[in-house]
């Protein structure tokens, strides 16, 4: 068996190649070590590197054409997100005491100029009102008084220095004219007597002022200044009333004296000269009432200025709007007490704008007038136009309640906001008047030259 394959082998070595032999030399096999589970390398493209390098080249352009725009946008805008829309609040406050009656508007309610908004109850006012009316017409009778009080004094003034001068021009004259001084002096006596009447009048008025007043005092009706007002009237007219009387007496006694001493025209001088100086007197007393009756008067104005302040109170009773706008922070009820300068409610004005704090480095080219962009939190699919009103004064920390003081502590620089007022133009807000409220988040883009 074994020389039978070798010589088959042979044969097959000298003639033609074995099968497995040519197999074996024509088709490599595979090699014995590769392993079945190992992944194939892929193919790459031979323009790959090509094309990336090309997209990265499209990046870098496209990249290049967004910064420089954005650096074109920023060079000439100016952008801020710490900015919030802000109206004119005005607090309603009371101005007197009292107790709420009536509240005539809800939260968030439109109200027009001069609309009632809240009622006190007016009675306690009513009734000074008529107090203080109560005692400007007494005191406008006092003025009157005191005024009449002068043209008596005037009168009698005014007679009795015609009396003594005509006395004396008796007493000067001869013997032959003294009758008719005495005829002069008889006829003093009638209007003396007239005189004498109107007083008694008078007194007669004074008197019963005088009882009507203490009897309204001892009810508590008037006060003790008026009181002392009617008694020294009773006591003035009474005064006058016993003076013109002693006058009477006085022409009587003249009378007889010149019908008794009419050789006598020294005598009868002097005692004229006494006359004149009881008219010059009676002068004094005259400067005297007018004085009383300039009192009166500024009493008169005491009384009217009164008289408005009780009117005015009644008026604070009601509360209404000083301008049209929307009521909020209603914290007044019915029945509530209310004290004077207490906050009942706040009145929002509907013209809205915006505060804008701005950094320091954003402020170089930013002038009143410029226009905004202006995009609210509230409405991001909305965008609204405005322009630049002013520029505050002083940056922000200066008006806190605690400034910074840099002179003390460790420095350290931080970049101040100034705030910049910003209007929005009527017609870019049309239909959004009352929907934009103070308060809001707004972020303002101001185009730069």
């Amino acid at each position: 068996m074994e020389s039978t394959n070798s010589t088959n082998q042979v044969q097959d070595l000298d003639g033609q190649k074995p099968a497995v032999l040519d197999r074996d030399i024509s088709s490599p096999q595979p090699a014995t070590d590769q392993r079945p589970n190992e992944p194939k390398v892929p193919r790459q493209h031979p323009y790959r590197k090509w094309i990336l390098l090309g997209a990265l080249g499209v990046g870098v352009i496209a990249g290049s054409i967004v910064g420089y725009r954005w650096w074109r946008f920023a060079a000439t805008h100016a952008e801020t997100d710490d900015a919030y829309v802000t109206a004119d609040v005005h607090p309603i406050n009371a101005r007197i005491n009292g107790t709420v009656v009536k509240v005539a508007v809800n939260d968030n309610q439109q109200v027009q100029q001069g609309e009632l908004l809240v009622k006190l109850d007016p009675q306690d006012y009513e009734v000074a009102l008529q107090q203080s009316k109560a005692s400007l017409e007494a005191s406008q009778q006092q003025a009157r008084v005191a005024q009449a009080n002068i043209g008596v004094t005037v009168t009698n003034a005014q007679g009795l220095t015609t009396q003594a001068q005509g006395n004396i021009d008796a007493a000067a004259a001869s013997v032959s004219t003294s009758q008719a001084a005495l005829a002069e002096a008889q006829a003093g006596v009638p209007a003396a007597k007239a005189q004498l009447a109107q007083v008694k009048a008078n007194l007669v008025k004074a008197d019963l002022d005088y009882n009507r007043y203490t009897t309204l005092f001892k009810e508590g009706a008037v006060a003790q200044q008026q009181l002392d007002a009617a008694r020294a009237t009773y006591e003035s007219t009474r005064g006058q009333y016993d003076a013109i009387a002693e006058q009477i007496k006085q022409a009587q006694a003249r009378v007889v004296q010149a019908q008794t001493n009419l050789n006598n025209a020294q005598a009868k001088l002097g005692s004229t000269q006494g006359n004149l100086q009881q008219a010059n007197a009676s002068g004094q007393q005259t400067e005297v009432n007018r004085r009383q009756y300039q009192a009166a008067l500024a009493t008169v104005d005491q009384s009217i200025a009164q008289f408005k302040n009780a009117q005015l109170q009644l008026n604070y009773t009601s509360l209404t709007a000083p301008l049209v706008g929307r009521i909020g922070n209603r914290t007044v009820q019915v029945g509530q007490r209310v004290q004077p300068g207490q906050t009942l409610m706040s009145l929002v004005q509907p013209i809205p704008w915006i505060t804008a704090n701005f950094k320091e480095t954003q402020l170089g080219k930013m002038q009143p007038g410029q226009a905004v962009e202006i995009k609210l939190d509230a409405f991001p699919d909305r965008v609204f136009r405005g322009r630049v009103d002013s520029l505050s004064p002083a940056s922000g920390a200066k008006f806190a309640l605690l400034p910074p003081d840099n002179a003390t502590g460790n420095f350290t620089k931080i970049v101040q906001r100034i705030p910049v007022k910003i209007i929005f133009d009527a017609d870019s807000i049309k239909g959004y008047e009352t929907r934009i409220t103070p308060g809001m988040s707004v972020v303002a883009t101001v185009e730069t030259p």
